[in-house]
């Protein structure tokens, strides 16, 4: 797919769901309801989850809300699942699609030029040098030797992150990380990534990260110190996958509350005043975008230091 024709049926969508509004066809779109127009937070959705998202549309208020579809729950043994889609899935897929859509365009650019013998230019060439930066001087440099097996999954996990990152700053958009769930599972990937690594390049040394035995200390000494320290020693790896998800999911949080308050000070301190905190409110939402790649560099570089940390533990 294009980003011509993703564009086109992108609109062809919204524009497919104004008339069954109009012809009152039971659309699982439309309007606001009665009185929304009162309301000023246009940035609390950008954070929240939800069974509705929200399009762009040609009358006033300029929106629709629609409603995502409901699936019967499944049942796993006594345990029920509802797999329905929320906002924040949508995002998730989203962010998927665009950024296969994009590095499919970027791979082709990139073919194209090294088949004229020239080096691509524009948004491929950004793209091409971010990704060797991240490769050379993040990844590799932490994981170690013969560390190219994680470069793919990093990668993906770098421009992943900041995709959805991105996407929480953009109208109608919402922030998947700034859901706890969400952060979650990523870090849970890298926890598995990071264990696996330790496994393959220790072998049965793997266990010394779980369970501590130091042969330098006294015998009688060794099984009083396997006791104390190896709650510690799986206590501490668990910190790890936690504070990846904790980070992310703060700072991608953090931002959209600041501005909310901020805005809210707009509409308190009415006339001139009022231009403090609109700059204010600026200032940070340019503060959000440097944080987006922040937090996408930074969860990829601790993730990269995990990964060289547990393949050097046979010590």
């Amino acid at each position: 797919m294009t980003l011509r024709s993703l564009v086109a049926t992108l609109a062809l969508l919204v524009f497919a769901a104004a008339p069954a509004h109009a012809a009152g066809a039971g659309s699982a779109c439309h309007l606001p309801e009665a009185g929304h127009e009162g309301k000023v937070d246009i940035i609390t959705p950008h954070i929240t989850n939800g069974d509705h998202i929200e399009i762009p549309y040609w009358k006033f208020p300029f929106f629709l809300e629609c409603t995502l579809p409901k699936w019967a729950p499944l049942h796993v043994g006594s345990l029920e699942l509802d797999l329905s889609p929320t906002k924040h899935v949508v995002m998730l897929w989203l962010g998927a699609v665009l950024l296969l859509g994009g590095m499919v365009l970027v791979g082709r650019a990139h073919a194209r030029a090294m088949a004229r013998g020239a080096a691509p230019r524009g948004g491929p060439n950004a793209i091409e040098a971010m990704i060797l930066y991240i490769r050379n001087e993040v990844i590799l440099p932490n994981v170690g030797h013969h560390g190219e097996g994680f470069v793919p999954y990093l990668l993906t996990a770098f421009f992943f992150i900041l995709t959805l990152n991105l996407l929480g700053l953009v109208p109608f958009g919402s922030t998947a990380t700034g859901n706890i769930s969400v952060t979650a599972t990523l870090a849970l990937l890298t926890f598995l990534t990071v264990e696996v690594a330790g496994l393959r390049a220790n072998g049965v040394g793997y266990l010394n990260t779980m369970f501590y035995w130091n042969n330098e200390l006294p015998v009688v000494m060794r099984p009083l110190m396997f006791l104390i320290m190896s709650p510690v020693e799986m206590i501490g790896k668990l910190t790890k996958p936690f504070a990846l998800a904790i980070r992310l999911f703060a700072n991608m949080t953090a931002g959209h509350i600041v501005v909310l308050a901020l805005m809210g000070l707009i509409f308190e301190f009415a006339g001139p005043a009022s231009a403090a905190p609109l700059l204010m409110s600026v200032v940070i939402m340019v503060l959000e975008l440097f944080v987006a790649f922040l937090q996408a560099f930074i969860f990829t570089l601790l993730s990269s230091v995990f990964i060289g940390q547990i393949r050097e533990a046979h010590h």
